[in-house]
């Protein structure tokens, strides 16, 4: 990791705020996986924020969130439907409502 604009060891805020939304929303949807009755052996999330200049300063424009499943007895479709809920519900995502776009890939493992 490097900081915000540069290569120079250390964390910046926004790698901090990429981590709360990725581990947010992995646990929002082991939940509501298990809720439904799918026991999830892993989640595993990414997330990349992009940060740009804007007029009057930087400004979050966008978050990727990448997530990985092994959820034995759940298809494609189903998991990615509950992954689509979890982006929306989680409470990171609500918090983040002024990010322009929040793009997600959700996928089985396997």
């Amino acid at each position: 990791a490097g900081t915000r604009f540069g290569e120079d060891p250390g964390t910046n805020p926004e790698e901090l705020i990429g981590a709360a939304h990725a581990g947010c929303f992995s646990m929002a949807l082991a939940l509501a996986l298990g809720q439904a009755g799918y026991q999830p052996n892993r989640i595993e999330t990414t997330a990349r924020v992009r940060i740009e200049q804007v007029e009057g300063g930087f400004r979050i424009t966008r978050i990727e969130l990448d997530t990985q499943g092994d959820v034995p007895g759940i298809d494609e479709q189903t998991f990615r439907q509950f992954a689509e809920q979890a982006k929306n519900g989680c409470p990171v995502s609500q918090a983040l409502r002024g990010v322009d776009e929040v793009v997600l890939s959700a996928r089985l493992a396997g």
